[in-house]
């Protein structure tokens, strides 16, 4: 009897881990993240993306106060705030995205927080782009002007980047991009990447170097044939984010940022430009394509 009801109660534990592992797999992203109480100020406020960059403060077991740049549930709330507003808010923290929900402002603004997205210059077709200087994975002094001719896709980045829907999603749509035109003859050649970052002090040639192997999924040397990873000297910084639009603050080690993406033609005018990361390798794909045709 006691070896019936052992037997018995093995089973039953069995079904109730098999139940348990069925029920986890079932679970939604969202039911599966988890989540923090959030207190901050609003810095400033994206509409297109969708986003606003949020100085908040210290969140007890997830960050230090920083600047972040959060995607907003519903997008609806965006309208409902202005910069400088003190707000209270959950973080929903996911597998591989985070955005804010229930945001509740608690105090107006009485004044401008921050420099507004709206006074930055937006890049638009057939807007001359300036010669910048950039340092590359080879330590070699590079231009956006060397790449008349070609279709000139841009993007930027910095390589500690932690967030996977910033830095590496773009990075990984690159590499998407660059193994599609490796294999289009009529696209090879004609086509060059450049993955620039805003993070000079740390981003040295080194470490583009190994970034680069590192997204590309190979150590082959031939991808920079293609495919520049460089750096945005100091000086030129601010001229530079400008120009493409990039906000970016650094603190605590981590660089709080925008997105932004270029598809420059080759009489180097601006193309396309895309602010988020609301695109996809094959959205650039047509645009080259689409580029050379005009």
């Amino acid at each position: 009897m006691n070896r019936m009801r052992y037997r018995f109660l093995i089973v039953f534990a069995l079904g109730l881990t098999a139940l348990g592992l069925a029920c986890n797999r079932s679970r939604s992203p969202e039911q599966s993240a988890k989540r923090y109480a959030l207190k901050g100020k609003v810095v400033s406020i994206d509409k297109n993306a969708g986003t606003a960059n949020i100085d908040n403060e210290p969140i007890p077991g997830f960050m230090d106060s920083m600047v972040m740049s959060y995607d907003i549930k519903p997008a609806s709330m965006l309208s409902q705030l202005q910069p400088g507003d003190a707000i209270t808010a959950d973080v929903v923290v996911g597998p591989d995205k985070y955005w804010l929900e229930n945001v509740k402002v608690t105090g107006h603004s009485s004044g401008p927080a921050g420099k507004p997205v709206s006074s930055l210059h937006i890049p638009s077709p057939g807007d001359d782009v300036p010669d910048f200087k950039l340092v590359n994975q080879s330590g070699k002094s590079i231009s956006l002007h060397q790449y008349r001719g070609q279709t000139l896709l841009l993007t930027l980045i910095y390589t500690r980047c932690p967030f996977p829907d910033f830095c590496p999603r773009v990075s990984h749509e690159f590499a998407e991009i660059d193994r599609q035109v490796r294999a289009d003859p009529a696209r090879y050649g004609r086509t060059h990447l450049l993955s620039i970052s805003f993070d000079p002090a740390h981003d040295t040639p080194r470490v583009l170097r190994e970034y680069g192997f590192s997204v590309a999924g190979s150590k082959d040397s031939s991808l920079f044939a293609r495919w520049d990873f460089a750096a945005v000297p100091k000086p030129e910084l601010p001229e530079f984010a400008d120009y493409f639009a990039l906000t970016y603050k650094e603190e605590g080690g981590l660089i709080t940022h925008s997105l932004s993406t270029a598809v420059i033609s080759a009489d180097g005018k601006i193309f396309k430009w895309y602010h988020g990361a609301d695109w996809q390798a094959s959205d650039v794909l047509q645009d080259i394509t689409a580029a050379k045709a005009s």
